[in-house]
C-alpha cells in the first residue's frame, strides 16, 4: 500500500483519537490539534519579517495617499477664452472664469480657429467663445449667448467641466441682472422684484462638505481587507505545495476542517488588526469617525473577512504554483473591486454586472461601511447586507474545505 493511502479512511480523525473512548476526548483532541496547527501558522507567518511590516505600513500608506489621489472631482481644467468684444462685461466674465478653482486660463486667442488648434494639440480642454455683441445684447435685450466647446475624450472631465462653466455663467448672469435692476426707475424696479421667482436651496445630507475623501475612505478600508485577507491566504497553501511541506501534513490524520481553519484563523486575526488600524488612522488623519457604532463597523468587517479569506483558500486549492495563484488572485481582485460599487454605483451598471455584484462580498461591505460611516446607520439597518455576507462566507468556506484534497 502506498504511503498515505489510508488518509481517506482516517481523514477526519485527529491525533490521538485511536485511543479515545468517548466523544468528549475526541473533541478535546481536535481542539488540541487545531491549537498546535494555529500556533504553527502564526510562527510561519511571522518568520517572514515583511508580513508584520505589511500589516502596519500597508494600511498606513493606502489611507495616507490614495484618498488624496483617487478622486472623481475634476480641477485645473485648462480653458481658452475667445473674447471677440473686448468689452467690460466680457472682461468680467473672463476674470470670473480665471478666478474659479476648477479652471486654469490657458490662453486668450484672437479667433476660434486658434483656440481649436490648441484643443487638437492637447494644450487646452475647453473653449469659451464670447460674441462681439455681448455687452450690447445684455443692455438692450437683457439676454446674450456664449459658446462652449469641450474636449470630451475624457468623458468625466468633459461633463463636469461643462457643468462648472454653466454654473459660472449662470452666477454671472444673476450678478448682471441685479445690477441692471438697480438702474431702472423705482416703479419698474418694484414691478420686476414682485415677479414670481423660484430659487433652489440644496441641502446636502450625510456628507455636507461634499468631501470626496469621506466617500472613498470606507471603500479603501474594504480594499485593504480584500487584499490582505484574500491574497495572503491564497499564497499560503501554494507556498507549502512548492516547498513540499504540504506532503508532510497530508500523511497525517489531520482532518480537512482543522487544516483549513488553521490556515484561515491567523488571517482573520490579521484582518481584524488591519481594520482597527484603518479606523484609527481615518480618525487621526481625516477626523472621520463612524456616525453609527464603531462596534458595528468591526463586526461587519469580521463577517466580510470570513468570506474573502475563504475565496483565497479556494484559489490556493486549485493552484499548483505561485504564478497560477497570483494570476487567479489578480483576476478575482479586479472583478471584486471594479464590480463592487467602490468607484461607480452598482445601480448604474448593466444587468449582467449587477448580477455579478449580487454575489460580490466587496459590494455588500462597501455599502455597509458607507452607511455606518456617513448615514449613521445601525446594525439593524445593514442586517440585509450582513446576512448576504454570511451566506457567501458559508458557501466559500464550505467550498474551501471540500475542494482541499489530501491526495493527488
Amino acid at each position: 500500500m502506498e504511503r498515505g493511502a489510508h488518509n481517506d479512511r482516517n481523514d477526519d480523525i485527529p491525533f490521538g483519537s485511536y485511543n479515545c473512548k468517548n466523544k468528549k476526548e475526541i473533541g478535546v483532541n481536535r481542539m488540541k490539534t487545531l491549537k498546535f496547527l494555529i500556533e504553527k501558522e502564526f510562527k510561519q507567518m511571522f518568520r517572514n519579517p515583511l508580513i508584520p511590516r505589511l500589516i502596519v505600513m500597508f494600511p498606513t500608506m493606502v489611507l495616507l495617499v490614495f484618498p488624496w489621489a483617487v478622486s472623481f472631482e475634476v480641477k485645473n481644467i485648462k480653458i481658452d477664452v475667445v473674447d471677440h468684444g473686448k468689452s467690460i462685461y466680457s472682461k468680467r466674465l473672463t476674470d470670473k472664469v480665471a478666478a474659479s478653482k476648477y479652471f486654469i486660463l490657458n490662453d486668450t486667442p484672437l479667433d476660434y480657429q486658434t483656440a481649436m488648434l490648441n484643443m487638437e494639440n492637447g494644450k487646452t480642454d475647453m473653449i469659451l467663445e464670447i460674441p462681439a455683441s455681448f455687452d450690447k445684447d445684455i443692455v438692450k435685450s437683457q439676454t446674450s449667448t456664449v459658446g462652449v466647446a469641450v474636449n470630451s475624450v475624457n468623458g468625466t472631465q468633459g461633463l463636469l467641466g461643462s457643468n462648472y462653466i454653466m454654473q459660472i455663467v449662470n452666477d454671472f448672469s444673476s450678478e448682471i441682472r441685479g445690477e441692471l435692476i438697480n438702474t431702472l426707475p423705482p416703479q419698474s424696479r418694484a414691478t420686476i422684484m414682485n415677479m414670481p421667482r423660484v430659487d433652489i436651496v440644496p441641502q446636502y445630507k450625510y456628507n455636507p462638505e461634499l468631501d470626496y475623501k469621506n466617500f472613498m475612505i470606507p471603500g479603501f478600508m474594504v480594499l485593504l481587507l480584500t487584499i490582505l485577507c484574500g491574497i495572503l491566504p491564497a499564497q499560503n497553501i501554494v507556498m507549502e505545495k512548492e516547498n513540499g511541506t504540504i506532503q508532510q501534513i497530508n500523511v497525517t490524520p489531520i482532518s480537512k476542517i482543522n487544516f483549513i481553519l488553521a490556515k484561515l484563523i491567523p488571517y482573520w486575526a490579521v484582518g481584524l488588526v488591519v481594520m482597527i488600524i484603518s479606523v484609527t488612522l481615518a480618525y487621526v488623519i481625516y477626523g472621520l469617525w463612524p456616525a453609527g457604532n464603531v462596534i458595528a463597523v468591526l463586526f461587519s468587517a469580521i463577517v466580510f473577512i470570513l468570506s474573502v479569506s475563504g475565496l483565497g483558500i479556494i484559489i490556493s486549492n486549485y493552484s499548483e504554483t505561485m504564478q497560477q495563484a497570483s494570476f487567479l488572485v489578480m483576476f478575482f481582485i479586479l472583478i471584486l473591486v471594479l464590480l463592487g460599487g467602490m468607484f461607480t454605483p452598482v445601480s448604474g451598471m448593466p444587468a449582467w454586472a449587477q448580477t455579478i455584484a449580487a454575489v460580490n462580498p466587496f459590494n455588500y461591505l462597501t455599502k455597509t461601511f458607507r452607511m455606518l460611516y456617513l448615514n449613521g446607520s445601525t446594525l439593524a439597518d445593514v442586517s440585509n447586507n450582513l446576512f448576504a455576507l454570511g451566506i457567501i462566507a458559508v458557501v466559500l468556506n464550505g467550498w474551501a474545505v471540500f475542494s482541499y484534497k489530501k491526495r493527488g
